[in-house]
């Protein structure tokens, strides 16, 4: 699977390097190249993005400001001519921090931690599809999770949270990896931060979603979805 990325740069030169890099990338597609900040975000409002190239130093909004805006499952890889920012970037849970002049090697570095990440979750659905393997510290730890016993998910930035009614488990990876590792038939997204179990659910009313005792919200942007999936099973 290619991970869709845009570039958000105002400065021509730099895109035409790093859409060429892209184009050299076999796991990157590249949806986008944007010299305004203001458009970039419009873009990002209804296409599906995995990844951006986000220049810091820009007119309108600067390339932290857009980071701390933009959903936190895209992954951010700042690129920019100041290494003053690079601390401020990492605060803000960048992928990397790229300085140009960018290097082919320094940004193959960069796109590669994609990948890593993407493995955090691994998916027995081959085999046996009720449970998943969650990786965990150490060099090749995984824990197993039966799919019955995860009640929601709750993504923390780079970071997600799976609860069980027995435990909490925290991985890195995004909430969108996890959402393509359960079968849709079971779990539905409620919130840019959750993703919930149907069986789990104790009630529901038109702004929340009660699960073992604990509130979570309902976004707009999924309210129509979830209604419709309580609508198939209603009596």
């Amino acid at each position: 699977m290619a991970f869709k990325c845009i570039i958000v740069d105002d400065e021509p030169p730099a895109t035409r390097i790093l859409e060429n890099y892209i184009a050299k990338v076999n796991f990157l597609e590249k949806t986008g190249v944007f010299n305004d900040s203001l458009k970039a975000l419009e873009f990002l409002n209804t296409q599906a993005v995995d990844v951006i190239f986000l220049d810091i130093q820009m007119p309108q909004l600067t390339g932290l400001q857009i980071s701390r805006i933009i959903s936190k499952d895209i992954k951010v890889i700042f690129t920019t001519a100041y290494p003053d920012f690079a601390l401020e970037g990492f605060e803000l849970n960048a992928v990397d921090y790229l300085l140009k002049p960018i290097s082919f090697e320094r940004f193959y570095q960069a796109v590669s931690k994609l990948n890593s990440e993407s493995k955090t979750i691994v998916s027995s659905q081959n085999n046996t599809p009720d449970f998943l393997f969650i990786k965990t510290d150490g060099k090749n730890k995984f824990q197993k999770i039966f799919l019955n016993d995860i009640l929601y998910v709750e993504s923390l930035q780079n970071y997600v949270c799976i609860h069980t009614s027995k435990q909490q488990i925290i991985t890195h990876s995004s909430l969108k990896n996890v959402i393509e590792s359960l079968p849709d038939n079971d779990f539905i997204q409620i919130h840019k931060s959750h993703v919930i179990s149907l069986k789990h659910i104790e009630s529901t009313d038109n702004f929340s979603v009660f699960i073992n005792g604990k509130e979570l919200p309902i976004g707009a942007t999924f309210k129509d979805a979830f209604f419709d999936k309580i609508e198939e099973n209603k009596i």
